[in-house]
């Protein structure tokens, strides 16, 4: 009963994301039928009947109403079939997303799980041994959270990509060198081209983590089943990891869950000012030439991997603390 309730409520939001998915892009100014006959028109007049084909192919069509392009649009999504780009054409939006997505999950997840559990495991600790050297570094992480962020990008890109020139200033690998695939010499450009991008994350995002898990750790401290378990003389570890940081890190994991949903969305800042090709660059781009269909597509892998990652969560929630399935 509990897994029918949680899959139905993911339903319904789902289904409500997907309706908001397809009206949003409408109410915006521009025309993308106009974009894409501008473009076609530099080679020559284009035909009524060419205006029709276009108005058909991207789901604008403006002899049929509104809520039939919304019923295309639902099937289309049933068929796997998410339309053709107006800013890639004519690559379809399924072969720019598949070409742009791993590149974000494998930057900006990496460093989102990275950037997770060195805050947690700090903040543990700084919690455990309040008024130590470590409890007295977290000022000093959380001054790089309040730091705009393209301003603390642009200031690593500027030291160690131009005075110290440690790593490239743009791009996802070296083009010039190494060949795509599951190589040695790719996988390490990759990783040495998206380590400064990478660096950036998570010094903006290890203090938040680290002082979030260490006010809960002193909270937790403060209970009395962990004076209990002093009492009963369990060994300082154990009570740490077993019965602390257990409880303590309950509220973080539901912060991570929605961090790790809005991976996929990928930090447009990080990839406008690293050049980097992910699928936030590729949003940006279908917003600027108002790609509906991009923009949409993207959209619906936004959604789904918020929902998905966030009933996980509820799924994990129950396992680590029982009380939550009790109550449901």
């Amino acid at each position: 009963m509990f897994l029918l309730r949680k899959a139905g409520f993911y339903l319904v939001a789902l289904w409500a994301a997907l309706t908001v998915n397809f009206f949003i892009p409408r109410l915006m100014p521009g025309d993308p039928v106009e974009i894409m006959i501008s473009k076609l028109g530099q080679k020559g007049p284009v035909s009524p009947e060419t205006r029709a084909s276009i108005e058909a192919m991207l789901g604008t069509d403006s002899n049929q109403p509104l809520w039939g392009q919304y019923l295309d649009y639902l099937s289309g999504l049933a068929t796997g079939d998410l339309g053709v780009s107006v800013t890639f054409f004519p690559a379809s939006v399924s072969d720019i997303i598949g070409q742009t997505l791993p590149w974000t999950i494998g930057l900006i997840g990496l460093a989102t799980i990275i950037s997770f559990l060195v805050g947690v495991g700090l903040g543990t600790l700084a919690g455990w041994k309040r008024g130590s050297w470590l409890d007295s570094l977290i000022p000093v992480t959380t001054m790089f959270q309040s730091v705009p962020y393209f301003w603390l990008a642009l200031i690593l890109l500027f030291l160690f990509g131009s005075i110290w020139p440690l790593f490239p200033l743009n791009g996802g690998y070296d083009v010039y060198n190494v060949t795509p695939g599951w190589n040695g010499p790719f996988i390490g450009s990759v990783i040495y081209y998206g380590t400064l991008p990478a660096l950036t994350i998570i010094i903006s995002s290890v203090g938040g983590w680290m002082l979030g898990m260490r006010n809960m750790m002193v909270s937790t401290l403060s209970e009395d089943y962990m004076l209990t378990a002093e009492a009963k003389g369990l060994r300082n570890g154990r009570i740490m990891r077993r019965y602390a940081a257990r409880n303590a890190v309950l509220p973080s994991i539901s912060s991570f869950a929605i961090s790790l949903g809005f991976v996929v969305a990928g930090s447009i800042v990080t990839e406008a000012v690293f050049s980097y090709p992910g699928i936030g660059s590729a949003l940006l781009q279908a917003v600027g030439g108002n790609d509906y269909a991009l923009m949409q597509g993207i959209f619906l892998i936004i959604t789904l991997s918020v929902l998905g990652a966030n009933l996980l969560v509820d799924l994990l929630y129950s396992v680590i603390d029982p009380r939550t399935r009790a109550r449901s």
